[in-house]
């Protein structure tokens, strides 16, 4: 095995991110006990200090939620999901817009103990489903009775399900915030080579350790305000927007969704000094010309896939905005980061974030340990063991990425996968999962599905078709494939070949499609 020789040559450690005089320990991470706790602490301390503003709730919205009223409700959340018959440990599927509703059933169903497992709304019923029946899930807080009818249907009319706002009866507060560093808080689900989904299992101390690093190299005080438009089920708008905000005691500005408008709108009428967002989001924001207000934040950030170099460039020289570019996946959440007081480089993510330790394997692939790093998947232990490499040292194993990187003057750079991913719009799609449903439509013969380059979405999934009859459109494969695949999982570009690239053993060779 390749990986079984990680090397961290010519890689620059922790430093950048740390002041000249500042020392730090990696137990330092998680000496808060959980995110729990230490979101208690901040609660209790600074009760009147704005914490939440939901824009999507209109003119008749609540306004700010103070950090004591957001407490209180967290803490009623957890008493009705208790009363309604959920105890600790149980699994919660959680599928829901932004809003501050939501947040407060998120945060009160992890005060309870149970283990929350975030799902995008834009499933489909067998996307959905997969999710609900892999992991056992006691209940559901949806935002579309829809939907909820699907759980329904999984797990009986007996189950809790509920919306965001829990329309369920109050009742005895359980005991709150006992899960410990090493209790499973979310399961994130991944798909894999194989197209099944996987849940990574991450466990409060992940969550913390993780936030907790961010936090530190980003300088994120109370002062802060986040301009927060990400989708809150995706790992980026929720354990780096949300609980770093809570973490840090700042405060975070919730819109539905994005739109370069509202953006700059928010930030300007509420004087924000953060904004995380995807390199779609940054493409678009480079197109109209307000980009320039950009230029009153403290800092942007952008992670979820790859930055073009010439967009960084771009925003450095027209709204002379030095965006951050970082690195995570759902198994690990962050991994590396361009500093934030030192050189950010164009092309590059960074150097690791305090705490996490990153390597090369013989073949290039990225190998990441820390106390951010999950331990598994949930029920595949297969799947479990075949993440992880054994460390020469005999610590830690390493976790196997599917990145490829290489080291550009200390900093490390993503040079491709060796997984076959297609990243658009910062969402993952995996070929198989899509081949699958699409080798079923009555004219494809064969199927192979990549990524195609595009400066807005960072690639765009393509479908290559050997076809028997009439050939199929781009519209046509989506109608086709919309009771199965989410939206950004179906083809925007179709291709009509003779055959399929093969290897000597029947192997697709995605890499010669179109040559």
């Amino acid at each position: 095995m390749s990986s079984r020789h990680p090397t961290t040559d010519g890689l620059l450690g922790w430093e950048p991110h740390l002041s000249a005089d500042q020392r730090f320990e990696v137990t330092e991470l998680t000496a808060g006990g959980t995110l729990l706790h230490a979101w208690r602490n901040r609660w209790e301390h600074q009760p009147t200090r704005p914490v939440l503003l939901d824009v999507g709730s209109g003119a008749g919205g609540r306004g700010w939620w103070t950090a004591e009223a957001f407490a209180l409700a967290t803490r009623r959340a957890a008493g009705r999901l208790a009363t309604a018959g959920l105890s600790a440990g149980d699994r919660v599927v959680w599928s829901t817009g932004s809003s501050v509703a939501a947040l407060v059933a998120h945060v009160g169903a992890l005060r309870a103990g149970l283990v929350v497992v975030p799902a995008n709304p834009a499933y489909t019923r067998p996307e959905l489903q997969h999710i609900v029946a892999e992991v056992g899930a006691a209940g559901a807080i949806i935002d579309d009775p829809r939907r909820g009818a699907w759980i329904t249907e999984v797990l009986g009319t007996d189950a809790v399900v509920a919306g965001p706002d829990l329309d369920l009866p109050d009742g005895a507060t359980p005991p709150l915030d006992t899960a410990t560093i090493d209790d499973p808080a979310l399961i994130c689900f991944t798909s894999g080579t194989t197209g099944s989904p996987k849940g990574a299992v991450l466990t409060h101390g992940n969550l913390l350790a993780a936030t907790s690093s961010v936090v530190l190299a980003w300088r994120w005080t109370p002062d802060d305000r986040l301009v927060h438009c990400l989708p809150v089920f995706h790992a980026h708008g929720l354990c780096v927007g949300v609980y770093g905000t809570l973490l840090a005691g700042g405060s975070a500005i919730l819109l539905p969704g994005f739109d370069p408008d509202a953006v700059l709108d928010a930030a300007d009428r509420h004087q924000a000094s953060l904004f995380f967002g995807v390199p779609t989001m940054y493409h678009r924001l480079a197109g109209t010309r307000r980009v320039g207000e950009l230029g009153r934040l403290r800092l942007c950030v952008s992670g979820s896939a790859p930055l073009p170099a010439a967009l960084h460039r771009q925003f450095a020289s027209s709204a002379e905005v030095t965006v951050l570019e970082r690195y995570g996946m759902t198994e690990t959440l962050m991994n590396v980061s361009n500093p934030y007081e030192g050189e950010r480089r164009p092309g590059t993510v960074g150097v690791p974030l305090p705490g996490v330790e990153v390597a090369l394997a013989s073949d290039g692939e990225i190998l990441l340990r820390g106390p951010n790093v999950f331990g598994g998947y949930w029920g595949r232990p297969a799947a479990s063991l075949e993440a992880f490499a054994p460390a020469a040292d005999d610590g830690r194993p390493w976790f196997r990425s599917g990145d490829l990187g290489e080291v550009d003057e200390g900093y490390l750079a993503i040079r491709g996968r060796s997984k076959e991913l297609v990243i658009t719009g910062g969402y993952n799609v995996y070929p198989a999962e899509v081949e699958d449903v699409l080798v079923s439509h009555p004219a494809v013969v064969e199927v192979a599905v990549t990524g195609t380059p595009s400066a807005e979405w960072g690639e765009v999934v393509t479908a290559w078709l050997v076809v028997d009859g009439a050939t199929p459109t781009v519209g046509d494969l989506a109608e086709f494939a919309a009771d199965r695949l989410a939206p950004f999982k179906r083809p925007r570009i179709v291709h009509v070949v003779d055959a399929l690239p093969r290897n000597a053993l029947g192997k697709v060779v995605r890499g010669r499609l179109g040559e």
